[in-house]
C-alpha cells in the first residue's frame, strides 16, 4: 500500500526532470557527433522550459550554424523581449545580432536599441557601455562614444572604468593628441592612488607612460604599486627593468635583487641581472644568474653549452656541471650536452670518480662522427682510461685529440703531444717516436 501510494509522486518527479533529461541526451549525443538528435534533444527541453535561457542560446546556436539565421534571432529577440530583467540574454543577442551579420546597419541599430534599452535597467553596466562605444564608432556616432568615454574618465572611476577609458582612447585620439594625452595621465595617476594595489590597472598605467616615452614617470606608477602590494613580484621585477631603462642602474639592481631574497626562482629577474653585470663587465656575477634563469625557464641546447664553456673557462666546473645535468635533463639524446657534461664531471672533484661511465655513454650517444670527436673529450676521456688501465684505447683517443685541435691552438696540440710521448716514455717504448712528437711540441709550444 505505502510503495502504491508514493506511485503519483515518482511520476511526478520524472516529469519534472525531463528537461534536464534531454538536455543530458543532447549533451551525449553531441559528444557523439550526433548534431542532428543534439539539436532535437535540446529542443525538446528548451520547449518545456522555456525560461531557461542556457537552452534557448544552445538551440539558436544550433539554428545559425545550419544557416537559419532568421530563426536563431526570432529565439534570442523573442527571449530577450520576455526577459528585460536578464542582462546576459540583452547582451548575448545583441552580440547574435553584430556577429552574424556584421555589414548590416540595420541589424547594427538593432543592436544598439537592445543595448540602449538595458542600460535603463541596468545603469553603468561596463559590458553595455564597452559594446554601445564600438557601434556608436561603428555608426560614426562620435559625439556618443565620446560622451561614453568621459563618463568612463570621471574622476574616483573603478578601475574597471578607468581601463575600458583608456583602451576606447587608443580609438578616440591620436598619439599625438597632448591634450587627450594630458586627461589620461591625470586618470591614470588619479586611478593608481585611489587603488594602488591593482596589479592590472598598475601595469597598464605604467604601459601608457613607457609607450608615450616617459620611463620615468612609469617607473614611478610601478613603485608606488609595489610599495602598496610587496608581494607583486612580476611587478616589481618590471620595476628593476625600467630603473635600468631609465639609468639608474643601482636602484634596478637593488630592486632585482630584492625580488630574488624574496622568490630565487623568478627567472626575468636572473635574466636581467646577468645582461646588467654582462654590460658592467662584471662576469663572475653574471653567470650564477644566466645560470639560474636557464635552469628556470629552459633554453635551447646551444645556450647551455655556451654557458657551460664560460663556467669551464673560468674553472668552475661544479656549477657547470649543475647546469648541464639540468639541460641533459630535458635533451637526453643531445649528444653534444652529454660531451660536455662529462668532460664538468670529470673536473668537478665531487664527481671525478663517477665521470668513466659519462664518458662511455656520451661516446656511445655520439657516434663516429658525432660531438665526441671534440679535442677536449678525447683528451679528457684519455686520462680516465689511462686511470683505468686501458692505454691502447687513451692512445687512440690522444692521436685523434692531436689531429683535432685546430692549426690555431698550437699549446693545446702541444699538451696533447707531450701527454702521448710521456705515456711512450713511461712504458719505455717507441722511443724515437716519442723523441719525434716532444720535438713537434716543442716546435708549436716552445718552453
Amino acid at each position: 500500500m505505502r510503495s502504491l501510494a508514493l506511485l503519483p509522486l515518482s511520476f511526478t518527479a520524472v516529469a519534472l526532470a525531463e528537461p534536464k533529461l534531454d538536455f543530458a541526451y543532447g549533451i551525449l549525443a553531441e559528444q557523439r557527433g550526433d548534431q542532428a538528435a543534439a539539436a532535437a534533444a535540446i529542443e525538446k527541453a528548451r520547449v518545456a522550459d522555456p525560461s531557461a535561457f542556457p537552452l534557448v542560446a544552445r538551440v539558436a546556436g544550433y539554428k545559425q550554424r545550419q544557416g537559419d539565421i532568421e530563426g536563431a534571432s526570432t529565439l534570442y529577440r523573442e527571449f530577450a523581449k520576455g526577459h528585460p530583467e536578464r542582462l546576459d540574454a540583452q547582451l548575448d543577442y545583441a552580440d547574435f545580432l553584430r556577429s552574424s551579420t556584421p555589414d548590416d546597419d540595420f541589424a547594427t541599430k538593432m543592436a544598439r536599441d537592445t543595448l540602449e534599452a538595458a542600460r535603463k535597467q541596468f545603469p553603468d553596466n561596463l559590458a553595455i557601455e564597452r559594446r554601445l562605444f564600438r557601434i556608436y564608432e561603428g555608426l560614426e556616432q562620435r559625439d556618443r562614444s565620446r560622451a561614453i568615454f568621459e563618463a568612463l574618465a570621471r574622476p574616483h572611476a573603478t578601475p574597471s572604468d578607468t581601463l575600458a577609458a583608456l583602451e576606447m582612447a587608443r580609438t578616440l585620439f591620436s598619439k599625438d593628441d597632448e591634450s587627450a594625452r594630458a586627461q589620461l595621465d591625470e586618470m591614470l595617476k588619479a586611478a593608481c592612488q585611489q587603488s594602488p594595489k591593482n596589479a592590472v590597472l598598475a601595469r597598464a598605467a605604467s604601459e601608457h607612460f613607457r609607450t608615450t616615452g616617459r620611463v620615468a614617470e612609469a617607473a614611478e606608477i610601478l613603485a608606488g604599486h609595489v610599495a602598496a602590494a610587496p608581494s607583486s613580484l612580476e611587478l616589481r621585477t618590471r620595476l628593476g627593468i625600467l630603473q635600468l631603462a631609465a639609468e639608474k642602474p643601482a636602484e634596478g639592481e637593488k630592486t632585482l635583487l630584492a625580488v630574488l631574497e624574496i622568490d630565487p626562482r623568478q627567472a626575468l629577474a636572473h635574466q636581467t641581472l646577468a645582461k646588467l653585470y654582462r654590460k658592467q663587465g662584471r662576469i663572475p656575477e653574471a653567470l650564477p644568474h644566466a645560470s639560474e634563469a636557464l635552469k628556470i625557464r629552459g633554453g635551447d641546447p646551444s645556450e647551455f653549452l655556451q654557458l657551460a664553456d664560460e663556467f669551464l673557462a673560468a674553472d668552475q666546473p661544479r656549477e657547470a656541471r649543475l647546469l648541464l645535468e639540468k639541460a641533459v635533463f630535458f635533451n637526453q639524446s643531445d649528444a653534444s650536452l652529454a660531451v660536455k657534461l662529462a668532460v664538468a664531471s670529470r673536473r668537478d672533484p665531487e664527481t671525478r670518480e663517477r665521470a668513466s661511465l659519462l664518458f662511455r655513454q656520451a661516446e656511445n650517444l655520439s657516434g663516429q662522427d658525432g660531438p665526441a670527436g671534440d679535442p677536449v673529450f678525447l683528451q679528457e676521456f684519455s686520462e680516465i682510461l689511462l686511470q683505468d688501465g686501458q692505454t691502447k684505447a687513451a692512445e687512440e683517443r690522444l692521436r685523434a685529440a692531436i689531429r683535432a685541435f685546430p692549426a690555431e691552438q698550437r699549446k693545446e696540440t702541444a699538451a696533447a703531444m707531450r701527454r702521448l710521448a710521456g705515456i711512450w716514455q713511461k712504458e719505455n717504448r717507441n722511443a724515437e717516436a716519442a723523441n719525434s712528437l716532444l720535438q713537434r711540441a716543442d716546435s708549436l709550444d716552445p718552453r
